[in-house]
């Protein structure tokens, strides 16, 4: 069965990455795919919760696509989690609208793989790091999917970065299909 996919965007300096531009290109205009790029949609940091509410209903998997800035989300997709995912509609006393919804982190880091190990030099794994995520969707009734994540990417050649690029779409298009 097919699924309308929902790629919430964040990131605030999209200029200087050519990985999330590429990931960007990659999916936009699929059919089934619905894509928000959140600095556009909102230069002033105000988001409108009743329309962004609104777009989670109408689809079945929710993406946040983001680098991983300081073990987490940039601001915006924050703040968009902090005033969207509001008690009463996505958790909490009559919360149940998200329920049955699947989430998808989809992530750029600066480091390397390696370095998000127990022996890493950010001591922690990256399972470990996106619990905060897993748990948010946990809370709202969702299920949070194993995560898309691209290590290194400021080492990444033009062609690894097109790689990578096709694995995204090919990701998203499993995702539209029910996979």
């Amino acid at each position: 069965m097919a699924s309308r996919v929902l790629i919430l965007f964040a990131h605030p300096a999209l200029h200087r990455s050519r990985i999330n531009a590429a990931l960007m290109e990659a999916v936009q205009g699929m059919e089934g795919v619905t894509f928000r790029d959140l600095y556009e949609e909102y230069p002033t940091l105000h988001v409108d919760v009743e329309t962004e509410q609104e777009l989670l209903l109408e689809h079945d998997v929710i993406v946040w696509q983001h680098p991983f800035y300081w073990y987490s989300a940039p601001a915006l997709l924050k703040e968009w989690q902090d005033v969207v995912l509001e008690y009463g509609f996505a958790y909490g006393e009559g919360g149940t609208r998200l329920v049955g919804k699947r989430v998808l982190s989809a992530l750029t880091t600066g480091g390397p793989e390696e370095a998000y190990q127990k022996t890493g030099y950010n001591r922690f794994t990256m399972r470990e790091l996106l619990a905060p995520f897993a748990q948010t969707s946990f809370l709202c009734g969702m299920e949070y999917l194993e995560p898309f994540i691209i290590h290194g990417v400021r080492g990444l050649t033009a062609e690894q970065v097109q790689e990578w690029a096709q694995r995204y779409r090919a990701r998203i298009a499993a995702l539209v299909a029910g996979d």
